[in-house]
């Protein structure tokens, strides 16, 4: 059995284990002990994380330079709060909590923190099978869990470049964005960059739509820009909020870039076959993590993140 067909299959029997929640629930909770699959071995190993060294951005930093020109626009707390969403002004809740673990792996394997680091590691990208799933949602959440961490700065990037949806939920405003940094030579990214009020927390928005998007997210110019934000700041996570792998192709050309990939599966409502299908379009990630959305907490239960890597090409 491939590593595919057994992620597919772990997702299902996780699925059938819990009912599916209500149409506003977007609670996200893990499945399955947390692996690790380095290249070459043929065997997973369990990660354990450890604590990480802090790693400051100072004041005129590089950051601050690429950031000084970018808009600063203010996020409803309480929106969010009411949303669903983690809330750095939040007291302890269970979202908050159940983020903190899917963090914990995404982080460690970005930064060599008790296992090997993960090549680009930094640059996480999250996704679906298919629309409706709750990957904005689950990207957004990682977003601010991860801008939460003392030694940490995050750029969330709206990469579903046909439905954003990020600016939407956190309520900002954006007129361009990556888009238009791909196609335009003269504009910069700090041009269209937005700094939000949660500390450590930037927003690139999608930019205006584009009738080759997928040429351009594959084009030089995108893995220049990949590359430069990704290499930058040794303290930066990027997280890419694609667009689901089987409605465009778009998020399978982002693959490419990525170092970890985060795969929402609705719990209940996503078929095997759709999940193996979408995992066939991102086999050129070596570290596949699945994380199951919508499901009805089971009282007592652990939370896991499972990790399927190095899909045995």
């Amino acid at each position: 059995m491939s590593i595919i067909e057994k992620a597919a299959g772990k997702i299902g029997s996780g699925a059938a284990q819990s009912s599916a929640g209500s149409s506003h629930t977007q609670d996200a909770s893990l499945i399955e002990n947390a692996l690790n699959k380095q290249r070459g071995s043929q065997q997973a190993t369990p990660f354990v994380a450890t604590p990480v060294e802090p790693i400051f951005s100072a004041p005129g930093s590089d950051a601050d330079v690429l950031e000084g020109n970018s808009q600063v626009q203010s996020i409803n707390l309480a929106r969010l709060h009411r949303m669903g969403v983690v809330s750095p002004d939040a007291e302890k809740s269970q979202i908050a909590e159940e983020f903190r673990i899917i963090k914990r792996p995404l982080i460690a394997n970005a930064f060599g923190q008790g296992t090997a680091r993960v090549k680009n590691g930094n640059l996480i990208m999250v996704t679906s099978s298919l629309p409706g799933e709750g990957k904005s949602f689950c990207a957004i959440n990682l977003a601010i869990s991860m801008a939460m961490e003392m030694d940490r700065t995050v750029l969330l990037i709206d990469a579903d470049v046909a439905k954003p949806r990020v600016p939407e939920y956190l309520g900002i405003h954006a007129d361009k964005g990556l888009l238009d940094v791909l196609q335009d030579k003269d504009l910069k990214l700090s041009d269209v960059l937005i700094r939000t009020d949660i500390a450590k927390l930037s927003v690139l928005p999608a930019g205006r739509t584009y009738k080759r998007a997928t040429e351009l997210l594959a084009s030089a110019a995108m893995t220049r820009l990949v590359e430069d934000i990704g290499n930058r700041y040794p303290d930066r996570i990027i997280l890419f909020d694609s667009p689901p792998l089987l409605a465009t192709s778009e998020s399978s050309v982002l693959a490419t870039h990525m170092g970890q990939i985060v795969m929402v599966v609705e719990a209940e409502k996503t078929s095997q076959e759709a999940v193996r299908e979408a995992l066939s379009h991102i086999q050129s990630c070596e570290v596949v993590g699945m994380l199951l959305n919508k499901t009805t907490p089971t009282p007592g239960a652990d939370y896991y993140y499972g990790y399927y890597g190095s899909y045995g090409k």
